[in-house]
């Protein structure tokens, strides 16, 4: 590896924490900015040096969401580079550790995953020489002060990585902005500061974002998420069903009881699905509740003789996923990760991979009144006028991940 196949600011993280560095008294370091700007990969490889260089027989951590984000994202890049650079490299999975030595020197990293408030207590106990969070931004602060905490060992440092969010963040509010206070070197990248990016890969993730997504992920700003959630769609993307035979059929569904309850028919040709029709009901405008046994008849009808390759299903319709089972239809649990699944959502409309069509009226009205909640702290959405919103966001994020059967299965409906 060559010292020159990195970015100025890549290189500043590399070596902030080296002999004759100005940053080197620093106790922390924040790399925060836009996306596929390199900082996670120069701040993994500076971490693991820095702890071998100062560190013998000592715990470290690698934080994440999950265990499997930080496999993912930090650690599977880093193994094999490490490798070239002479580390010896011993991963024990079952207990979430890689033991690292180099030079004389040996020190265990253990894995983390910082999803929710209860899990502090999974790192609660543990003396740490230092601590990487990855995505430090996405998870509660509960666990960062917990994994900070723990870094009791004489010269313990910590390092954070995040992609921006809004400017009442916490993190930002108490670590970017108080950065100097805290005696952390905060370095901001732009999608620039990656050379390894070609224009053409950095155009197409110009293209990719708008609005707060585009500033955030593109600029690398802390921007606030305000008015309409999705502010590209208008009439025009609106399109005919297309002509010709679909290869694939698959219907997405908000279900309410009181709330409307949303589905959408969905037709692929070659890499575009379309939502060729729809079926939308208010129970408070039609003056009376549905039962789950006459939505799924209503699915019947949206389905109209067509072989369904998936259901994908609001999560929290236990019921009406129940009922759908025993009548032998292919469900999915659908992931409901709001703002993560309109990021998704937004990418594939607006590179043509989901198209609206003209029958779904109610799927286009919505668009027009679909709002991010302006008194809201944190990337809220206006919780009306999201229902035909919900199931296809539903569907967007079914596609990227490419399963979610329940059980693992996927289970043809008897009799087609």
């Amino acid at each position: 590896m060559d010292v020159r196949d990195f970015s100025p600011k890549q290189r500043l993280v590399l070596d902030w924490w080296c002999d004759g560095s100005p940053w080197r008294d620093r106790e922390a370091i924040i790399c925060d900015g836009a996306v596929r700007s390199g900082k996670t990969f120069c701040l993994g490889l500076s971490f693991f040096c820095w702890a071998m260089r100062r560190f013998n027989g000592e715990r470290l951590a690698l934080c994440g969401r999950t265990v499997a984000s930080v496999r993912r994202n930090l650690w599977s890049p880093l193994a094999p580079v490490l490798g070239e650079l002479g580390f010896s490299v011993r991963e024990l999975v079952s207990q979430h550790q890689v033991r690292v030595a180099f030079g004389g020197r040996e020190n265990t990293f253990y894995f983390f995953g910082g999803k929710d408030e209860a899990s502090g207590a999974l790192i609660q106990g543990i003396t740490l020489a230092g601590v990487l969070l990855d995505e430090a931004a996405l998870m509660p602060r509960s666990f960062v002060e917990q994994a900070l905490a723990r870094c009791s060992v004489e010269g313990a440092k910590a390092w954070f990585s995040c992609n921006p969010e809004g400017p009442e963040h916490w993190f930002y509010k108490e670590w970017v902005l108080r950065a100097g206070e805290r005696k952390a070197l905060r370095v901001r990248f732009a999608m620039t500061d990656n050379p390894s990016l070609s224009p053409q890969v950095l155009e197409r993730y110009r293209r990719s974002f708008h609005g707060a997504f585009y500033r955030r992920f593109v600029l690398g700003e802390w921007a606030v998420a305000e008015g309409r959630v999705y502010d590209f769609f208008d009439e025009a993307m609106v399109r005919p069903v297309p002509p010709g035979t679909m290869e694939e059929w698959r219907v997405s569904c908000d279900y309410g009881t009181v709330n409307p309850t949303s589905m959408g028919l969905w037709g692929r040709q070659g890499e575009v699905w379309y939502r060729v029709d729809e079926f939308y009901y208010d129970a408070r405008r039609e003056g009376r509740q549905k039962t789950d046994r006459e939505y799924a008849a209503d699915l019947e009808r949206l389905a109209a003789g067509r072989h369904l390759r998936r259901v994908v299903v609001d999560p929290s319709a236990a019921s009406f996923i129940a009922c759908l089972r025993e009548e032998g239809w292919p469900v999915a649990r659908a992931d409901n990760d709001v703002v993560s699944g309109i990021r998704v959502t937004a990418d594939l409309l607006r590179r043509g991979r989901l198209v609206i069509c003209a029958p779904c009226r109610d799927a286009v009205r919505e668009f027009s009144l679909y709002c991010w909640d302006q008194r809201a702290v944190g990337d809220r959405v206006v919780k009306r006028f999201d229902h035909a919103m919900d199931d296809i966001r539903y569907f967007a994020v079914s596609l990227e991940k490419g399963d979610g059967y329940i059980g693992g299965l996927s289970v043809e409906r008897t009799g087609w």
